[in-house]
């Protein structure tokens, strides 16, 4: 595909600019969006209750996105809802810049999400024997936990004691599934089968997982998908595309890392949470998992004539079928991104969000560097 060709989602605010756009997408990616029918009230049971009435979003597309990844090979158009203004063009700016620099290699190397209750002891000598107890009866517990679902198989299960405690974290993949009531159930079923056998009592969470909570844990072990994604971006589309020079945005970043470290934050991306929560309103994701899934490690290198950029978002937790999936405008969404009936459908999805996460925090990156971060916000972020 030329230059040419590329970037030319066409631009406006008046309804004819909305119907271009919808045009372009069916010409160019054989896309329809067109509104699509609201969910009938039957099918919400699941996910939600009280249901009143349904709240539209903006949406906007953006892209092409270039991946070559693992699961997520080719040219994507990504389907985002958000009340922020310049977050749409800023995410597509990453991505045309990323685009005519060879595109984003991505690279998923995890997924697994967990369950951890608790069993508390009256003193040292039981936990023990609890603990060797669950070490000899693993594979028994594991396939009572599987009993409880199709799709979701037993990774592992790690104990942590502590004090009078025994954790047990219940480890899954989950499939395709984001699996959270997945792994609640299987653990669930497992620990009752535990108490029924040793008479020990549990809570089914400890808070080890920091399920929604962004933590040190979900860091290092995730909740979810892990997927890593860099690319290298040349001087010349640096200049031309992200409006800074090379060394300029390679002497800013020194010091952001150190200054995020100061502050306390868990990881040093910039602001991946605006791309993670725009992705998954608009396709069907539990968005309160933001608060967990938006830590990531983000990094430059210079290297000939251009930047390396690399992002690691260790906790995805995401899935493409179940849950707000199942509503009609989403599941057009996930169709829209091929991420559907195929299998592995929900890695594939997670590397598209690391490509597109990637591409607005490169942009963001740009636009501070470069001192235009403010004017931007002043042109597309108010009325």
């Amino acid at each position: 595909m030329t230059e040419v060709k590329r970037n030319r989602i066409p631009r406006g605010y008046d309804p004819v600019d909305s119907d271009r756009r919808v045009e372009w997408l069916k010409d160019q990616k054989k896309i329809n969006i067109e509104d699509v029918p609201i969910d009938n009230t039957e099918e919400l049971k699941g996910i939600i209750e009280n249901h009143v009435g349904y709240m539209k979003l903006p949406m906007a597309v953006a892209g092409p996105v270039d991946l070559k990844g693992d699961y997520a090979k080719g040219e994507f158009m990504v389907p985002i809802c958000t009340l922020e203004g310049t977050l749409s063009a800023s995410m597509n700016r990453g991505m045309y810049a990323t685009s005519l620099s060879g595109g984003i290699t991505t690279q998923h190397y995890r997924q697994e999400l967990s369950r951890a209750p608790i069993f508390i002891f009256d003193n040292l000598k039981s936990s023990k024997e609890f603990q060797i107890w669950i070490e000899k009866n693993k594979n028994e517990i594991a396939k009572v936990a599987e009993s409880t679902t199709k799709h979701g198989k037993i990774i592992r299960i790690n104990q942590y004691p502590i004090q009078n405690y025994v954790i047990l974290d219940f480890i899954l993949n989950t499939g395709n599934a984001a699996g959270q009531n997945m792994v609640t159930l299987a653990a669930k079923v497992a620990c009752d089968f535990i108490q029924e056998k040793t008479g020990h009592k549990f809570f089914l969470e400890s808070n080890l997982n920091s399920d929604k909570k962004a933590s040190i844990r979900n860091m290092l072990l995730g909740r979810g998908h892990g997927v890593i994604a860099e690319t290298t971006i040349s001087s010349s589309v640096m200049n031309r595309v992200l409006g800074v020079d090379l060394e300029q945005l390679n002497k800013y970043w020194t010091f952001f890392p150190i200054v995020s470290n100061m502050a306390g934050t868990i990881g040093n991306g910039i602001h991946i949470s605006n791309a993670l929560t725009a992705i998954y309103l608009a396709t069907g994701q539990d968005t309160a998992c933001v608060a967990e899934n938006s830590i990531g490690h983000f990094e430059i290198n210079e290297v000939d004539d251009g930047l390396s950029f690399r992002l690691t978002l260790p906790s995805l937790t995401i899935g493409t079928v179940g849950g707000g999936t199942r509503l009609n405008q989403q599941q057009r969404n996930l169709k829209i991104l091929g991420c559907t009936d195929e299998p592995d459908s929900s890695k594939k999805l997670a590397e598209i969000i690391a490509g597109a996460t990637l591409s607005l925090e490169i942009s963001l990156l740009s636009a501070i560097a470069s001192h235009t971060w403010t004017s931007a916000h002043m042109k597309y972020g108010r009325k």
